[in-house]
């Protein structure tokens, strides 16, 4: 059954590194980074009702059922239960709840010159060890234009076992360049024996260095809108979005890497030469025990229409770092995450999602006929609602975004409303 039939059945240029192995670089200066845990092969954070992201879900809830009741009392709950939701989540979840999450003790590069990225920092010759790459699904970023590496020391690899979650060796190394008219901010992720290392680095307005950003985060002077300067997000924000899901890397997988990339997909990077792909890495070795079915079928949103496999995929991108049926908001019962083992529509995931009734209010709809995608009706679907707001209370996602995606809203209402509207009844 395909999710049309579900609906009709519902109630800045660098050069870049290419494919290559080299030495690491040593780290030096003070840490204003944190290393968290890494969760291992197969285990599973526990997630329900108490976890602290679910509990802000939970305060977001009972914050619009207090907007205009007078109660007080009860809006400063829900607004506890939010702030406890947002700024918990990260430490409760990557530590399992049983672990310290103190911050590494381990020197951190001052400077983004000092992580490896570059061969030569003057000229931003990024190191050949470096290995740039493209998803075919990007995260919404408000217009960035980025560029992004990976570093696996040599002689490892990633092991592709389990191909919904890879599981990357000790030192490897991921740096994402965000910029609009200039480079703004380098994000930098490293693996080491004790977890993942999360920091980002400042460019300064004139190019000329990039330095650490505090932990708590900062607001650039970077206005990617009129009163509206790119922040960069604080450690704990970091971890919201990598440790929400099964897998820490977001863009670094399977159905992103595929050589079968979606057309439509919004925003979309044309690969560049040398870009890796599953096939290029499984040849080098760099990807190990990956399924032989994904070489042989390469990944692809599971859709009906074009337009549903592009708007499937931004899904995925966006909004399946949490909504994951192995993440902490598993209890709302969808994921919006695609399966490796979707063949047809109907195996996709949030398929379930049309007609799935939501737990959050839209305006102007009746009680009780808000749903995840109503089928034919975007007006009455709440993903759709959301992503169309930046009320910090409604919008979504949550964090890291503080414009609204003009483009992926009108492909969502384009296709829940024309490839998703249930038939006109038959009058013989």
């Amino acid at each position: 059954m395909s999710l049309e039939a579900a609906a009709r059945n519902a109630p800045v240029g660098r050069r870049r590194g290419r494919i290559a192995k080299g030495d690491e670089r040593p780290a030096t200066g003070r840490s204003h980074a944190r290393t968290v845990p890494s969760t291992g092969r197969g285990a599973r954070p526990t997630a329900g009702p108490t976890h602290p992201l679910a509990a802000g879900v939970r305060g977001r809830e009972l914050l619009m059922r207090c907007r205009g009741s007078g109660s007080n009392r009860r809006a400063a709950a829900a607004l506890a239960l939010v702030a406890i939701g947002l700024a918990a989540a990260a430490i409760a979840y990557a530590s399992g709840g049983s672990r310290s999450d103190a911050p590494d003790t381990r020197p951190v590069p001052r400077r983004l010159a000092d992580t490896g990225l570059y061969s030569d920092f003057a000229s931003r010759t990024v190191d050949p060890s470096n290995l740039h790459y493209s998803p075919q699904y990007p995260l919404w970023s408000d217009g960035a234009g980025k560029q992004r590496w990976i570093h696996l020391p040599p002689g490892t690899a990633i092991d592709a076992r389990d191909p919904e979650k890879w599981v990357f060796p000790v030192g490897t190394k991921f740096w994402k360049e965000f910029g609009w008219s200039r480079p703004v901010e380098m994000r930098y992720l490293e693996r080491t024996r004790q977890g993942w290392i999360y920091a980002s680095y400042a460019w300064a307005d004139d190019g000329s260095d990039a330095v650490l950003a505090p932990a708590a985060g900062m607001t650039t002077s970077y206005e990617v809108a009129p009163g509206r300067r790119h922040a960069i997000p604080s450690v704990d924000d970091c971890l919201n979005c990598h440790r929400g899901g099964r897998a820490e890397i977001l863009g670094f997988s399977a159905l992103q890497l595929s050589p079968d990339r979606d057309p439509l997909a919004p925003h979309a990077e044309p690969a560049s030469e040398g870009d890796p792909t599953l096939a290029t890495l499984v040849r080098l070795g760099l990807v190990r025990g990956l399924p032989r079915r994904l070489l042989e079928h390469p990944p692809r949103i599971a859709a009906s229409t074009p337009r549903g496999r592009a708007a499937l995929g931004y899904l995925h991108a966006n909004c399946s770092i949490c909504h994951d049926s192995a993440g902490p908001l598993r209890s709302l019962g969808v994921s919006l995450r695609h399966s490796l083992r979707a063949r047809r529509p109907s195996d996709e995931p949030a398929a379930a999602a049309i007609g799935h009734p939501s737990r959050f209010q839209l305006p102007g709809v009746p009680p009780g006929q808000s749903v995840w995608i109503g089928p034919g009706a975007p007006a009455s679907s709440a993903v759709v609602g959301r992503m169309a707001s930046r009320n910090p209370i409604v919008q979504m996602p949550p964090l890291g975004t503080k414009l609204i995606d003009e483009e992926a809203v009108a492909l969502l209402r384009d296709w829940i409303e024309q490839d998703l509207r249930p038939p006109e009844p038959y009058h013989p």
